[in-house]
């Protein structure tokens, strides 16, 4: 009886947490405020987004966003929680409560920005394609009637679903799926932001990216909307970070790109 009662305690106190937290939203607190009050921030990140997130040998999560992410919660004095999240599942999470901020590889598009906010772009990426090598696909105008690969809920199936009309888009939930896919010759090509493949061609060189950028995407971290007092504090860390010479030390562990840093203006 006693254990029955301790559990339904249980269960209350959390309800009552969650309650409380959901109406301090409502009723304006930022979530700045929260965080520091808690002493951690819960941030959404990607276990199969290298070299945005993934699992290393040992199984910790590992990559560019983590690195920024825990720097900027270093940065505001709080311990930090990484929960999983995938393309499909990240903006729920974030609009729901369950996190705090997305570090996810997150595209900052139009349509996203009419249900959440975002943080000054970090990073200037853009689709492409990666086909085997001999492949007779050298861009997008040779996928008609071809099966091309790519992660459910992403800006890039959306698109790719535009400019390739008469292709086949074969969805999955991660990364890793989409590009076995490739390798299985269940698809014909696989298509994702360029850093991704990037990534995944080091790793395989049997494959290579072909054709030409299929976009321009800027990613940001993710918040929810009307709080720029969170969004100031991320935003301002980011700055701190470029200025002290961190940021370019994370993105030159990660890159090979020519380094362009994130927009900053005077303090």
């Amino acid at each position: 009886m006693l254990t029955r009662r301790l559990v339904c305690m249980t269960v209350v106190t959390a309800a009552t947490l969650v309650a409380a937290s959901i109406s301090n939203r409502a009723q304006g607190a930022s979530t700045l405020d929260e965080v520091k009050a808690r002493g951690k921030m819960i941030v959404g990140v990607r276990f199969d987004s290298p070299p945005f997130g993934s699992l290393d040998a040992t199984g910790k999560v590992v990559g560019f966003d983590i690195e920024l992410i825990n720097d900027i919660a270093r940065r505001l004095g709080v311990a930090i929680e990484h929960v999983q999240v995938t393309a499909k599942t990240r903006i729920p999470m974030l609009e729901s409560g369950k996190i705090d901020i997305l570090a996810a590889s997150l595209t900052h598009s139009r349509e996203r920005d009419r249900v959440i906010d975002f943080s000054i772009s970090y990073l200037l990426d853009g689709q492409r394609l990666m086909v085997k090598k001999g492949s007779s696909i050298r861009g997008v105008g040779d996928l008609k009637g071809k099966t091309v690969s790519a992660v459910q809920g992403s800006y890039n199936e959306a698109l790719i679903r535009k400019l390739a009309p008469e292709a086949r888009v074969l969805v999955f939930q991660e990364y890793p799926q989409a590009f076995l896919a490739l390798k299985q010759g269940l698809a014909d090509a696989f298509t994702t932001i360029g850093t991704i493949l990037e990534a995944t061609a080091k790793k395989d060189p049997d494959f290579e990216m072909v054709g030409e950028l299929l976009s321009s995407e800027p990613i940001a971290f993710g918040m929810r909307e009307n709080d720029s007092k969170w969004r100031d504090a991320i935003n301002f860390a980011l700055q701190d970070m470029v200025a002290d010479g961190t940021y370019k030390q994370i993105f030159d562990r990660h890159f090979s790109l020519p380094y362009l840093p994130p927009e900053t203006w005077a303090p």
